[in-house]
């Protein structure tokens, strides 16, 4: 008689880690905000808005925190898990954004006021860990069914007093990454360098 197997070990791991890469990160030191909420947000009056969008579910295990680097420090944007989003008021004009996990990566920004914008968190493998990049979502790119679908498969996110928390007791090594980062960045060249351009928005 025949006995019936069941899957093997290693077929079940395989299986296991495919469905990993469409999992959701757990919401760590931010709330998540209804789609209702979160869908009505737009800039205001004489502001840009840039939309922090992290679609993939690679590295759904590590948070990726997002900020703005004003005058050579880190300004808290959010903190991203897997297939969330966040939104983020500033004047417009020109900016520039960090991403950082195990690492640091940067995006450059020119920003038209009553505008929104909208840019990926890309995750790359890292030597520990994941790391991220932020990639611009082009004019072109703004209406497609993929940037559509990527947005619908985030939730929204939105700092609380845990986040002001998180990024306290973490300063200084965020600090560090930018110190060690930013310099790298900006000796690429400029084609290299990404950058949400003023048409990009709408």
């Amino acid at each position: 008689m025949r006995v019936l197997r069941g899957p093997r070990p290693r077929v079940l791991l395989v299986t296991f880690a495919a469905a990993l890469c469409g999992c959701s990160g757990s919401i760590v030191n931010m709330r998540e905000l209804p789609e209702a909420e979160g869908s009505k947000l737009a800039p205001r009056p004489g502001e840009a808005m840039v939309v922090f969008m992290r679609p993939s579910g690679t590295g759904w295990g590590v948070q990726s925190s997002v900020y703005e680097v004003v005058d050579g420090k880190p300004v808290l944007v959010g903190i991203v898990a897997a297939k969330a989003k966040v939104a983020y008021a500033v004047p417009p004009g020109n900016r520039m954004f960090m991403v950082i996990s195990e690492s640091g990566d940067f995006m450059a920004a020119d920003l038209r006021e009553n505008h929104t914008y909208y840019a990926q968190i890309t995750p790359r493998m890292g030597f520990w860990r994941s790391r991220f990049s932020l990639e611009p979502v082009p004019k072109e790119a703004m209406d497609s069914e993929s940037t559509r679908d990527s947005l619908a498969a985030c939730r929204w996110v939105a700092k609380n007093a845990d986040s002001d928390k998180w990024f306290n007791e973490n300063l200084p090594s965020i600090t560090e990454k930018l110190e060690g980062n930013l310099k790298k960045w900006q000796e690429k060249a400029e084609a290299d360098k990404p950058r949400l351009l003023p048409d990009d928005g709408k």
